[in-house]
């Protein structure tokens, strides 16, 4: 049976509560903290209590995707896991150093858009290419597709979804995002999906969407 997937859009950015076959729930990215009131409220009206968070899954480090995960597995006795090449920036809070190349630009835009200190975390469990996920419940694994970032991951499930983190975005129509700290990995992540079964996307930015749609706007 499809497990389900609960969208929650807070501010632009995509949160996932997927519900388990063991009866708890994963979610997928976290949010801006500054929402975190919202994202409390869309966990609880879906019926996700203290004690049913089995996992907190990080596509990558940025703020906006990490900035509940520090208070969400402290409520929710839950567990946090993400790619080992994220752990210095929520450990610091400072989302330049899972890149290699950061434009002065974006390091004076990620100077305003740090994690506070109360929200900064180790992480709990590290995940790479290939790890089953299925002992959480979720009948998926984690896929290493790093561009965005160096540590970014996706995660695709038995069904054919897969969750992306920031490599491929809807904000306008679906793409590979632009947004890049290393071109040719984030080319060489995208390469990788095509070969893989993939029915939908995810984003962490915009509306889910076939993979075809994307696929066939490239043609």
């Amino acid at each position: 049976m499809p497990q389900e997937i609960k969208t929650i859009s807070l501010t632009g950015v995509n949160c996932y509560l997927v519900k388990t076959g063991a009866g708890g729930y994963v979610l997928i990215d976290t949010g801006f903290p500054m929402r975190r009131s919202s994202l409390e409220k869309e966990l609880e009206s879906s019926g996700c209590k203290p004690g049913y968070l089995t996992l907190i899954l990080i596509t990558h480090g940025d703020f906006d995707h990490t900035g509940n995960a520090a208070y969400l597995r402290k409520k929710f006795a839950s567990k946090i896991a993400m790619h080992p090449g994220e752990t210095e920036v929520v450990e610091s809070g400072d989302m330049s150093l899972s890149r290699k190349s950061t434009p002065f630009l974006s390091r004076i835009i990620f100077s305003f858009l740090k994690l506070g200190k109360s929200d900064r975390f180790t992480p709990d469990l590290y995940v790479d290419d290939g790890y089953d996920l299925s002992g959480y419940g979720f009948n998926a694994r984690v896929l290493h597709v790093p561009g965005h970032s160096k540590g970014s991951i996706g995660i695709l499930t038995a069904e054919g979804a897969l969750f992306c983190g920031d490599l491929l975005v809807n904000t306008a129509k679906p793409a590979l995002n632009t947004l890049a700290d290393n071109a040719s990995e984030i080319n060489a992540s995208f390469e990788k999906l095509k070969g893989l079964e993939i029915n939908i996307v995810y984003p962490g930015h915009g509306k889910p969407f076939p993979m075809e749609q994307l696929l066939s706007n490239l043609r």
